[in-house]
């Protein structure tokens, strides 16, 4: 029984840990300012498949640093269709930080990053290919924030996701 308590401290501590921890988001793409990317792309539509533009493009050279925006542990990295080579960070807040269309990732799975270590390179893959390089970068809830959702397509999302441009100043 007492292990059993344990466990349950231990859970609850970790979780508001979580909260607690501070968020020092920075620029993702070296030299990169807030001109590197349109402010209306957020929540932008029509959006191909997806609907609805779920994040912001940083525009850049291919090959350009790219690194973590936040303290964090590396949950995924590797290919999918539509984001190409991505990395996805969970960080304070419990939020996920998603970083995709790289060139190269430089990060493992499960490894602990410090805001500002270079996980990858600004690229064209998954669905960016053929288009001008850049980083689709997104910021996730895991606990959602009803008061954000509105009445626009997909609305309901926003609960969710987060506007990256909100946070991101140039260098």
């Amino acid at each position: 029984m007492k292990i059993k308590n344990y466990l349950l401290l231990l859970i609850f501590v970790l979780l508001v840990a979580g909260f607690i921890l501070p968020e020092r988001i920075n620029m993702p793409v070296a030299g990169a300012t807030q001109r590197d990317w349109h402010p209306d792309t957020f929540w932008y539509e029509p959006w191909g498949s997806s609907g609805v533009h779920k994040g912001i493009d940083i525009f850049a050279k291919a090959g350009t640093t790219v690194t973590s925006t936040t303290d964090g542990i590396v949950l995924y990295q590797g290919e999918l269709p539509k984001g190409g080579k991505v990395v996805l960070v969970l960080g304070p807040k419990w939020r996920l930080h998603y970083f995709s269309h790289l060139k190269a990732i430089n990060v493992s799975g499960f490894e602990w990053l410090s805001s500002g270590k270079v996980i990858g390179a600004v690229g064209g893959s998954g669905n960016a290919k053929g288009k001008p390089p850049h980083l689709h970068y997104s910021i996730v809830r895991l606990v959602p924030a009803p008061w954000a959702a509105d009445g626009s397509s997909q609305g309901y999302k926003k609960m969710f996701y987060i506007d990256p441009g909100n946070y991101l100043v140039g260098e």
